[in-house]
């Protein structure tokens, strides 16, 4: 068994230092602290990703559609959904990616 506190793990500098709480085939966790102001800008990853509010608010835009999350909110993307994830007052948020790596992740990457 493996566990973890997601409210004392340092993240120093924000959404520049990620900490990868695991990472294997199946899935990658990982836990990203937002200082205020910053942002997840647009994006959009391979895998689906899960993505868990643990500390403060955030404002999740995908699809046209925004919404304000708090502690316990619980976000669910597909795989090449595009979204944000911005903070005015700093959150912590885990996501986790499935399966890890996507298909085509890496550049040049080609399964089959």
């Amino acid at each position: 068994m493996q566990s973890w506190n997601l409210r004392e793990i340092s993240t120093p500098g924000g959404s520049r230092s990620p900490v990868v709480l695991r990472s294997d085939e199946a899935a990658r966790a990982v836990l990203i602290s937002l200082e205020p102001g910053q942002a997840l800008g647009d994006h959009q990853v391979k895998e689906g990703a899960l993505v868990s509010v643990v500390e403060g608010t955030v404002r999740v835009e995908s699809g046209g559609k925004a919404i304000e999350g708090e502690v316990g909110c619980f976000f669910s993307f597909d795989a090449d959904e595009r979204r944000s994830i911005s903070t005015d007052t700093g959150a912590r948020i885990l996501m986790v990616l499935s399966p890890w790596p996507g298909e085509g992740h890496y550049r040049g990457d080609r399964k089959g």
